[in-house]
């Protein structure tokens, strides 16, 4: 019996489907949400997979005072809502503040922890409490080993349902460097670690009081992640990411998105 027990968990993880995670950086418009849940509809249908539609409803860590930031909580969840009702999709969206967990779980399906706030206590705890899935993304300054206190905080808060995502160390001034031995590293602390694989090309502040970045490493990010044992993928894309109003250099244009899945399921 135990053999096949192992043949059948074996066999089960082979067939597995990565988690996929898409969608624009920030909250621009309805129809920017629209055309995005549309094609993330289309994808899912065609490949069986189930791609998690994302978008920030407040972007709080701007470089610059004048940056667009989003619609706001209220009217930002409401627009996500609008688009889980229409298109079934599930939703991820990050939270900055305690007080926005509870909200905002009602809502989304996955509580994402920003990198630069993921040691902090109160906002794990909020999210935690909420009893839906936590994302921390791991911080810039900190090695995938690391991550095992704040997945803590979150398991000693009640809520087992965690996740752990790489996006790059800070190597120098307005650059990033992806060590991809923190994945199975962490790994090791949570079964699920997703691949920021936009976040991870940016160039923060590189751009003259905004972030820089370049989209073209994108696709070779994934398939780095997916032979270090990555489980997720996490892509921001946008029709027109040159029009758009956050982290556009490091976006994929939604059109792109289709030819990156198809060869992490090859």
């Amino acid at each position: 019996m135990k053999l096949i027990s192992h043949f059948v968990v074996f066999k089960l993880s082979e067939i597995m489907k990565p988690i996929f995670i898409a969608g624009p950086c920030v909250i621009e418009s309805a129809e920017c949400l629209e055309v995005v849940a549309q094609e993330l509809v289309r994808l899912n249908n065609k490949y069986d997979i189930d791609i998690m539609f994302k978008s920030s409803f407040d972007k709080a860590n701007r470089t610059s005072m004048s940056s667009f930031r989003g619609p706001g909580m209220e009217k930002g969840l409401q627009m996500m809502a609008d688009i889980k009702s229409k298109y079934g999709l599930r939703l991820l969206t990050d939270i900055h503040e305690s007080y926005q967990a509870v909200p905002v779980g009602e809502v989304v399906d996955v509580l994402q922890i920003p990198a630069f706030l993921c040691r902090q206590t109160d906002l794990l705890v909020a999210a935690a409490k909420t009893g839906k899935i936590v994302n921390i993304k791991k911080a810039q300054f900190l090695s995938g080993e690391d991550m095992k206190y704040p997945v803590q905080k979150v398991k000693e808060s009640g809520n087992d349902n965690v996740w752990l995502t790489e996006r790059g160390n800070i190597y120098g001034y307005n650059n990033l460097v992806v060590d991809f031995r923190n994945i199975p590293d962490m790994k090791k602390i949570s079964p699920n670690v997703i691949m920021d694989c936009t976040h991870s090309v940016q160039r923060p502040g590189a751009a003259g009081g905004k972030t820089g970045g370049n989209r073209e490493f994108v696709p070779s990010m994934a398939l780095a992640a997916k032979a270090f044992g990555a489980t997720g993928y996490f892509f921001e894309v946008h029709p027109n990411p040159e029009s758009a109003k956050s982290d556009g250099p490091n976006m994929l244009f939604l059109k792109d998105l289709e030819s990156v899945i198809k060869s992490l399921l090859d």
